[in-house]
């Protein structure tokens, strides 16, 4: 049978990866970057710090396996391919909830109009939060394709 278009081992399964490595590096970037430490005493922003940090080695790490199997046209293992999905449903979630707890606290902070957020500091608690959202959608977007692919090995 074909490969699904995105799936592991297909070259949009790698611009997937890729996508997802680009998106969480960047949310890393807005987030740590021209920060005080102060906003590291709000969970979601330690929470999205360390979520990001752990997608980023997983979507670099698997898009060094997409490159291999594209390059190699080898076939997909069942085995390999259960991990891939387990530990992509897992950061997918995560993504998905650092993303809606980073946003509903950047709101909080506008609202309230806090000491905390002068200049355009909030602008990146949102962008960041906005970014880890983007690595969502590319994660499940990921996380679907393999599933559909798994039973057919």
């Amino acid at each position: 049978m074909d490969k699904q278009p995105g799936a592991m081992g297909t070259s949009a399964g790698l611009a997937l990866r890729l996508g997802q490595a680009i998106f969480s590096v960047s949310s890393l970037l807005f987030m740590c970057f021209g920060v005080s430490f102060f906003s590291y005493s709000y969970a979601p922003f330690c929470f999205l710090v360390t979520t990001m940090g752990l997608v980023t080695p997983w979507s670099l790490g698997l898009a060094m396996i997409d490159t291999f199997l594209v390059l190699a046209k080898r076939p997909n293992q069942p085995k390999v391919l259960s991990a891939v999905i387990l530990g992509d449903w897992v950061l997918s979630v995560l993504s998905l909830a650092v993303s809606c707890s980073t946003a509903s606290v950047a709101d909080y902070l506008i609202a309230s109009h806090s000491v905390y957020c002068r200049g355009n500091i909030c602008l990146r608690y949102q962008l960041s939060a906005a970014m880890a959202f983007l690595t969502w959608i590319s994660s499940s977007a990921s996380l679907l394709f393999n599933l559909w692919l798994l039973p057919t090995l």
